[in-house]
């Protein structure tokens, strides 16, 4: 059984972005960055069902420039088997990752693929749906629970606005992965050393024989409005005074 766990290099969640100075980018020279975090949940994911003997091989892609090594060899550090970079420059909307994913697993056929809910640096939460409708394949998002019932079957806990689902799959299938999901693994040093000597296979769009085009255009990036300073009240009754005579503000 094999596992395809698709990731993207973001900006750190512990950094603050800040915009470019045309507002059309956010600014990433000389900051931290990091694979994303829900990416790297679903990666801890499958390595433990390999670490279970129900999988075989972890297989890690992400889409990006050379920078992305980085992020690649830190999931081989925390125990995939392989690492693919997509080697693109174009800035990739959601449709456009998915149709690439489409054609790596096609060409990896995986039993599973795992993969974040969506990214913190644009919160789309769309790639994990369109690439489990590109490929037919069954799907379940927003997963807590996994639990491998057989090489053909597996069962997944889903949290949804009105608790928690139950559904069970046939494989291939695709699940995208909640925060609850598992606490990713601390990494250690030997397996950095020897994620350093291992080889990423480079992958190019004309590989895939695909063509990428960017329909969606950003206009601006700005930093979120400052919020305006609290104030204290005395008792109760001024606090209930305030809210009256202040509705239109709240």
């Amino acid at each position: 059984m094999k596992i395809l766990v698709p990731i993207k290099r973001v900006v750190d969640y512990n950094v603050v972005v800040r915009p470019t100075l045309d507002k059309m980018k956010v600014d990433t020279e000389n900051v931290k960055m990091s694979i994303n975090p829900f990416d790297e949940i679903a990666l801890e994911e499958a390595i433990r069902i390999r670490e279970s003997g129900k999988a075989e091989e972890v297989v890690v892609v992400t889409c990006g420039d050379e920078k992305c090594q980085d992020v690649l060899k830190t999931s081989l550090a925390m125990g995939a088997d392989r690492a693919l970079l997509v080697e693109c420059n174009k800035d990739l909307i959601p449709i456009s990752v998915a149709k690439i994913l489409k054609k790596i697993s096609e060409k990896e056929n995986p039993n599973l693929i795992i993969m974040g809910k969506q990214a913190i640096d644009d919160d789309c939460n769309q790639t994990g749906q369109m690439l489990a409708s590109l490929l037919k394949l069954p799907q379940a998002t927003f997963a807590s629970k996994i639990d491998l019932i057989s090489t053909e079957e597996i069962e997944v806990t889903r949290e949804v606005d009105g608790g928690i689902e139950i559904v069970k799959l046939s494989l291939p299938a695709l699940i995208t992965a909640d925060l609850r999901l598992n606490e990713p693994r601390y990494i250690t040093l030997p397996n950095i050393m020897k994620a350093k000597k291992k080889i990423t296979e480079k992958i190019t769009l004309v590989d895939l024989n695909i063509e990428i085009s960017n329909k969606l255009q950003v206009l601006e990036i700005k930093e979120p409005e400052p919020r305006e300073k609290g104030i204290k009240v005395e008792n109760v009754d001024e606090l209930v005074n305030y809210l009256k005579n202040n509705s239109e503000a709240m």
